[in-house]
């Protein structure tokens, strides 16, 4: 039961040092290929969300049951076009 616990406490730690150390080793190249995919990831993920995404379900809804129907309206019947 030991060796159990001790193996669940030590491979996160030993899956940490694996790319904790890949990562110390890369060379400056390979440092700025990550911050470019960093902040693509944030371009993508944050920005695009915020200004082609609008919430919204919040924006034409007030409260949770009218959600809720519009969602199942819009899967049982989706040609059904917005009242």
């Amino acid at each position: 039961m030991n060796n159990i616990l001790y193996k669940l406490l030590t491979v996160p730690k030993a899956i940490w040092d694996f790319y904790s150390q890949g990562f110390r080793n890369q060379s400056k190249w390979s440092h700025q290929v990550w911050l470019l995919i960093v902040i693509k990831l944030f371009i993508m993920f944050f920005v695009l969300k915020l200004f082609f995404f609008p919430n919204f379900l919040n924006t034409k809804y007030n409260n949770d049951q009218e959600r809720s129907d519009y969602v199942i309206d819009q899967l049982t019947n989706p040609k059904k076009s917005l009242e």
